[in-house]
């Protein structure tokens, strides 16, 4: 092996084992857990009113 081959092994070796070192890292702290839940609100109320009245208009005036 010539010295130029061995510098390109060497220096391949060399970035192979950092990565290796890199890659052992301990993982980051679990983060707090989400919100218990979010509440219902109006909004939520109001969809369920319109999808009544939507569905009493079309049960009454759709049969013609």
């Amino acid at each position: 092996m010539t010295i130029q081959n061995k510098r390109i092994f060497a220096s391949i070796l060399f970035v192979l084992i950092s990565l290796v070192c890199v890659g052992q890292t301990n993982p980051p702290p679990p983060s707090a857990p989400p919100p218990v839940g979010l509440p219902i609100d109006g909004g939520v109320m109001f969809g369920v009113v319109f999808a009544l009245f939507y569905g009493v208009k079309k049960m009454v005036f759709g049969k013609k």
